[in-house]
């Protein structure tokens, strides 16, 4: 099956996406109780118990495996302290998601370094889907040698735990600094199709790495044709959109559905529109500072608050 959108051989996309950088921080602690995704925080935040019924699992985002700048020359060492908190937490989660990033410029030997990394998480399975950094040059042609999750030669998928249905989609395949990127008609009607089978009470979490609303336009911190996507999903009573590329926690809650951007294992990106930036890119620090602004976000979903509880709490204090 050909991509919704043939990726891009432009020299500079590989040369501007090389300079693109992440947020370090600890993977994210997701339980779906009665119906309801929760995130009960982050594995810095300490034991964190889930009733026993619940579904747990984890979210950790934009590894940029093989970037070795100054911003962070261990990426490595970053991804490994998130597997170390993963094992350490108190109730071992059904299984992982990677919300995009897997790599820093899509070689074939970064795929296999982060594929060797992922073996040492102790979890039955780690999902996955691609960022942009994954997709440079060849589309979705090197991701999928190591991360084709159904066989199928796709990018999207989905698949059912324990009554909640998992959507894996695919918004990087046109990726353009400035632009908004998108879907596609194919993904699109694939995902009317999937989701056409699935009771409107079964909860519904999606994992896409650009965000699946307009964080800031200017910087292509959006998708296109998310409306179109929200609109499908608008039908079912719980739905949790989770994404990374920002490389920061930002959230948004429209009606029944619940949009998260995750922190992630590399470096800071500056906020949405910050003043005399035209383009995002690694934000550096003084050494010994770094600590102080890596941090994670404890996220508390209560039935009836269309809010979210939110603790912000830096790795350093």
């Amino acid at each position: 099956m050909k991509p919704a959108h043939p990726a891009s051989h432009d020299p500079n996309r590989r040369k501007a996406l090389g300079c693109i950088a992440a947020w370090s921080g600890a993977a994210v602690i997701w339980s779906v109780v009665g119906g309801v995704p929760r995130a009960l925080g982050a594995t810095s935040d300490g034991p964190t118990i889930a009733p026993s019924s619940a579904l747990n699992f984890v979210q950790i985002s934009d590894t940029h495996i093989g970037f070795k700048k100054e911003a962070n020359p261990d990426v490595i060492g970053s991804l490994r302290r998130a597997i170390a908190d993963i094992h350490a937490l108190p109730q071992t989660p059904a299984f992982a998601v990677h919300t995009g990033d897997i790599s820093h410029l899509s070689r074939a030997d970064e795929f296999g370094q982060a594929r060797e990394l992922f073996q040492e998480l102790k979890v039955d399975r780690l999902h996955t889907v691609p960022g942009e950094h994954d997709t440079i040059d060849d589309g979705l042609t090197g991701y999928l040698k190591f991360f084709d999750h159904d066989g199928k030669g796709r990018g999207w998928y989905s698949f059912d735990q324990r009554g909640v249905h998992f959507i894996g989609l695919t918004n990087t395949l046109n990726f353009k600094l400035g632009t908004m990127t998108s879907l596609g008609e194919e993904q699109l009607a694939w995902l009317k199709a999937d989701l056409a089978r699935v009771a409107h009470s079964t909860p519904i979490v999606v994992l896409a790495h650009i965000p699946m609303w307009t964080v800031w336009e200017p910087w292509g911190w959006g998708t296109a044709d998310a409306a179109q996507a929200l609109a499908l999903l608008r039908p079912f009573g719980s739905v949790t959109v989770l994404n990374g590329h920002v490389h920061q926690a930002l959230q948004k809650v429209e009606g029944n559905i619940a949009l998260h951007t995750a922190m992630s294992l590399a470096y800071p990106l500056p906020m949405p529109g910050q003043a005399g930036i035209g383009e995002p890119g690694p934000v550096k620090v003084p050494a010994g500072e770094l600590g102080k602004l890596l941090g994670t976000r404890q996220l508390s979903v209560v039935r009836g608050k269309r809010a979210l509880a939110m603790i912000d709490k830096p790795l350093e204090r």
